[in-house]
């Protein structure tokens, strides 16, 4: 074996190309630095998932949820917010505002979705402002 091919397996290893849902989260968290968010938090591990991007929109704290995808074959990455997405994404964000003591805060929840075809440079971009509204065991956050 010789010394390049150890050198791309070590540097594959240590350096590994972003996956399209990373590749997704920056350029929505590009995109919303440009309307004006603060972002505040990124792939930010609680105990019930993840959220992908936490922003600040004026006074209003912003879940983001982020969906990538490369065509709309299987449907829009939107959809992918389903009823049981929102339940677990509302825990979260309820657990987040708890540690952080900011639960006198409004908050909301964003989609962004990208569809970014294989080998495009540019990937298509929406932003659903509030996009549902929390929701919980006998809608206990509505």
């Amino acid at each position: 074996m010789g010394f390049a091919s150890v050198f791309a397996r070590w540097f594959r290893r240590y350096f590994p190309r972003k996956t399209l849902g990373r590749r997704g989260e920056d350029v929505a968290a590009r995109f919303l630095r440009r309307l004006g968010y603060k972002i505040l938090a990124r792939s930010r591990r609680l105990d019930p998932g993840e959220l992908d991007l936490v922003a600040l929109d004026g006074r209003t704290i912003v879940f983001i949820e982020v969906k990538t995808r490369q065509s709309q074959q299987a449907g829009h990455p939107a959809e992918a917010v389903d009823d049981i997405k929102q339940r677990r994404l509302t825990r979260l964000a309820v657990t987040f505002l708890k540690r952080h003591g900011l639960l006198e805060y409004p908050a909301r929840f964003d989609v962004v979705a990208i569809t970014w075809p294989e080998g495009r440079g540019r990937p298509q971009i929406e932003h659903f402002r509030d996009a549902f509204p929390a929701v919980g065991r006998g809608e206990l956050y509505s």
